[in-house]
């Protein structure tokens, strides 16, 4: 009689399979976390950095005034110091930090996603000069997620309109 071979697993083998899986998975998952929400703050980091260099760029440029605002519909300056809802960049011709008529939208930017939160100390808005420099003072911009101020981006902006990044140090308050 001939013997008949089956392939497959035995219901021990696919149990123990299940529970190393699971296991894995429980200590993988919080690294993963932690990886994404360090991942997005530096993408958001990244995409406010790029914004103030086309508008220093622009402003040398163009030999004129351009400023970046928060602004939450795209068209116009919202002011205060919350930057999460979005920005835009555009041309300010008389460096007047208001969107007007024959002033061109250069970039508009979309809130931030994750419920990270940007905000500055005290600036709402960024007006570069045509050397490129910023009226005003020096400020620093704080993204934060829900894990606070140790995890934080800070966007620190001199008047010369310079700008750096930092970890860690950012106002999450």
């Amino acid at each position: 009689m001939e013997q008949l071979k089956v392939n497959g697993f035995t219901l021990v083998e696919l149990l123990v399979t299940l529970s190393v899986a699971s296991i894995l998975l429980a200590v993988a998952a919080p690294s993963y976390r932690t990886f994404v929400q360090d991942n997005l703050l530096t993408a958001q980091s990244n995409t406010f950095h790029s914004a103030l260099a086309l508008a220093k760029s622009e402003a040398i440029r163009r030999s004129s005034f351009a400023t970046i605002c928060p602004s939450t519909n795209g068209t116009g300056c919202t002011g205060g110091t919350t930057w999460s809802n979005g920005w835009l960049v555009f041309a300010d011709a008389n460096g007047n930090g208001v969107v007007e008529g024959g002033e061109q939208i250069l970039q508009v930017n979309a809130a931030l996603s994750g419920g990270n939160i940007l905000r500055s100390g005290f600036r709402i808005r960024i007006t570069f000069s045509a050397s490129g420099f910023t009226s005003g003072f020096a400020d620093t911009f704080s993204l934060c997620d829900s894990r606070g101020a140790s995890h934080s981006k800070a966007i620190v902006l001199n008047n010369q309109g310079r700008f750096r990044s930092e970890t860690g140090t950012g106002a999450c308050s």
